[in-house]
């Protein structure tokens, strides 16, 4: 219940409608009931990010990999930015949504993360073949940060600050651009 009740508020008022007040009044309970099944505030929302981000995940599992860096990172690439999409409020989160700097960010929390770059790093493997492991990790995080800007950007209605252009085309130019210059680096013997 109290998952749902703040994702119904994330969902029509954003992260600055959520309150464990404002919780506790839409499930009926008093605002302590919500320190029952969570820490603090920050995990609850934590906890929606994480279901959040494992649902993307499945979703990327879910493209099937050609071996084909180009053509499987375009793909991971359209589907990371219609997920965006289709959850604006929730995908806000990633950015609105701050851990205060005396908590350290959860290993949990981190796993989830870190298991996104390694799909991008499969898809990468390919053409990294030589490649240390640290290089294919940052390849994978230069391009994450990247599609995970350009879609927040998105969701977030201040793409078209910067350009007229869709998210998805430019998810598509920064994938080919990266992998061009990889490619070029990598027959150069420069890493």
């Amino acid at each position: 219940m109290i998952l749902q009740a703040t994702t119904e508020l994330i969902e029509s008022d954003g992260l600055a409608g959520v309150s464990a007040r404002e919780i506790a009044r839409k499930i009926e309970y008093s605002p302590g009931t919500l320190y029952n099944a969570f820490r603090n505030l920050d995990d609850v929302i934590l906890t929606l990010e994480a279901r959040m981000l494992d649902e993307l995940q499945a979703r990327l599992e879910g493209i099937p990999l050609d071996g084909n860096p180009q053509s499987d990172l375009q793909r991971i690439g359209e589907t990371y930015v219609a997920f965006s999409s289709d959850n604006a409020q929730l995908w806000n989160l990633l950015f609105q949504h701050q851990i205060p700097n005396s908590e350290p960010i959860p290993d949990w929390y981190r796993a989830k993360l870190d298991g996104l770059t390694q799909r991008l790093e499969v898809a990468l493997a390919p053409l990294l073949v030589n490649a240390k492991p640290t290089e294919a990790n940052r390849a994978a995080s230069v391009l994450w940060a990247g599609v995970h800007g350009i879609a927040s950007l998105s969701t977030a209605e201040k793409l078209t600050n910067i350009t007229k252009e869709s998210a998805a085309l430019l998810v598509s130019d920064l994938i080919s651009h990266y992998l061009d210059g990889m490619s070029h680096r990598l027959a150069n013997g420069r890493s």
